[in-house]
């Protein structure tokens, strides 16, 4: 039943390292897999001294501690305390504690006391914490992170006008 491992024996002569094969002619533990999971990224944080101007996408998580002048897509935003973003914020979860001008959209919308947002929310759920400044409008949706977002319809040369 049990056989004495060959694992001490040593090789032949000329050979650093012998490769143990398995019946199939594969080597031992080539089917071994890790039961451990990957582990998930940090999230990227942008300095209280850091100005970007431009947009960012992502699909992991970013934490604005700086100012952004700028779209921002990700996963999970959190705009920090002393943090501005200046442009549209588009999120699975957005975390406001500092300043947003602009629109924001995302899934699950958390503004806390310390947040001030001058623009519109567009979400599936909103939390909005006693103390929190926000000037514009809340549309809740299914699916707020669709591109086809309700727009209001611009005039055009053809509309009769009022």
């Amino acid at each position: 039943m049990f056989s004495k491992s060959k694992i001490n024996e040593p090789g032949p002569k000329g050979s650093d390292t012998e490769t143990t094969k398995s019946d199939a002619g594969k080597p031992v533990g080539a089917d071994f897999k890790s039961s451990t999971p990957k582990p998930k990224p940090a999230a990227s944080m942008l300095s209280s001294d850091l100005l970007i101007t431009g947009n960012l996408k992502t699909t992991g998580d970013i934490q604005v501690e700086g100012q952004v002048e700028g779209d921002i897509r990700a996963h999970l935003l959190t705009v920090g305390e002393g943090a501005t973003v200046k442009g549209e914020v588009v999120a699975d979860d957005v975390v406001v504690n500092g300043r947003v001008v602009g629109r924001v959209r995302g899934l699950k919308v958390r503004l806390t006391s310390t947040a001030r947002v001058e623009g519109d929310i567009i979400h599936k759920t909103i939390a909005i914490e006693s103390g929190a400044h926000f000037e514009g409008s809340v549309q809740r949706q299914d699916d707020p992170l669709s591109t086809g977002a309700k727009k209001m319809p611009t005039p055009t040369a053809t509309d009769p006008k009022p």
